[in-house]
């Protein structure tokens, strides 16, 4: 009785081994390999959810943006060039007017009478001097008496001359076409000799100086267009263009100046106003785009995961100028593809993926606009 019951314990754990051993091998088929069960273990790795957008078509630029305040390109403060009463004023700020306008007058009573005396001199000398060149081929009248009249003549004449300028002076000018910025004067007043009246101003083009590094020198040439964006009027672009370029790069700051020109013919844009100027040096027309966030950099190279049916392959491009959110393929995409643009950390090529979200492709290219910017 004690013998067989010390045998217990033994023969329970041979059972439950022959059980495991029995199990295990029901598991494999009959020559000892994976069953069907290690099989759909192999198959069923689990696919990467993805987002994916297609490569778009569209017009890139190479831009170098510069901010810079408008100025006028013509500027003149009109000084009164005599003396008098402010009698009329013809134009007020905020007008435009062309050149030799008259903008006021002033009292010009005795500057009137004095041109009238010396016309009065001119005319009276003019008739001696008439009687005395008969005289003179007659030979009644000596050489020196008669050059006496013609150089008292000449005088007068310059005289006259003289005081008719002064009496036009009382008619104040604009010496330029532009628009009344300021005046400084009232009907009234009684002002003296070089007393500032008017201020003129020409803004149509305005004019902006870029300074820009010595590295962009080559990439910029007069005639580049540009566009504008002031902040005083938010969501609107200006057409300007380059004017002109200094030759000089300046030592110490390492930038050079560039002129810009902005037409503005309806006077949207005023003197003072700080904007951004985007300019335009080099154009590509219907390249190929994909979004910022589809591109793996890895310092050495640079790809996008294409899909593939269910997996992904993984392609090595070039880039190009960037668009906004875009950047453009020069090479490794012939344009019909799909990137994926979320899910793509730690993809790698082959890999099985479940698109979650595809973008639409675009009915139309993108709209041109500037691409890089400095």
């Amino acid at each position: 009785m004690l013998r067989s019951e010390s045998t217990r314990p033994a023969a329970a754990r041979a059972a439950l081994l022959l059980a495991l051993l029995l199990g295990i091998a029901g598991c494999r088929g009959g020559d000892g390999r994976p069953g069907k069960g290690d099989a759909a273990d192999e198959e069923g790795t689990p696919a990467v959810p993805v987002e994916v957008a297609p490569v778009r078509h569209g017009d890139v630029y190479a831009v170098y943006s510069g901010t810079a305040s408008l100025e006028t390109d013509a500027d003149a403060v009109v000084v009164a060039k005599v003396g008098g009463e402010v009698r009329e004023i013809m134009v007020e700020e905020g007008d435009q007017v062309e050149a030799n306008q008259i903008l006021a007058r002033l009292d010009g009573d005795r500057l009137r009478l004095e041109m009238e005396r010396a016309r009065a001199n001119l005319r009276k000398l003019k008739q001696e001097y008439d009687r005395n060149v008969e005289l003179h081929e007659r030979g009644l009248v000596s050489a020196g008496a008669f050059e006496d009249i013609k150089y008292e003549l000449e005088a007068l004449r310059a005289a006259y001359e003289l005081a008719q300028l002064e009496y036009g002076y009382t008619q104040i000018r604009a010496p330029i076409e532009g628009v009344i910025a300021d005046r400084f004067i009232k009907l009234g007043n009684t002002i003296s000799a070089n007393d500032p009246v008017f201020h003129v101003t020409d803004m149509d083009p305005l004019l902006a100086y870029v300074y820009v590094p010595e590295r962009e020198f080559r990439r910029l040439t007069p005639g580049q267009p540009a566009e504008l964006v002031v902040d005083a009027i938010p969501g609107q672009t200006f057409a300007a263009r380059i004017q002109r370029i200094s030759p000089v790069v300046d030592p110490d700051t390492g930038t050079f100046k560039v002129t810009m020109e902005v037409p503005d013919p309806d006077s949207r844009l005023k003197p003072g106003m700080f904007g951004r100027f985007n300019i335009v040096w080099d154009a590509r027309e219907d390249t190929l785009l994909v979004p910022r966030v589809a591109v793996i950099d890895d310092e050495t190279e640079q790809a996008v995961f294409v899909l593939d049916g269910d997996t992904v392959r993984r392609a090595e491009v070039t880039l190009g100028y960037p668009k906004g959110e875009m950047i453009e393929v020069i090479e490794g995409l012939s344009g019909d593809e799909q990137v994926v643009v979320i899910g793509q950390a730690g993809l790698k090529d082959g890999a099985r993926v479940e698109v979650v979200r595809r973008e639409p492709a675009p009915d139309a290219d993108l709209p041109a606009a500037a691409g890089t910017g400095a």
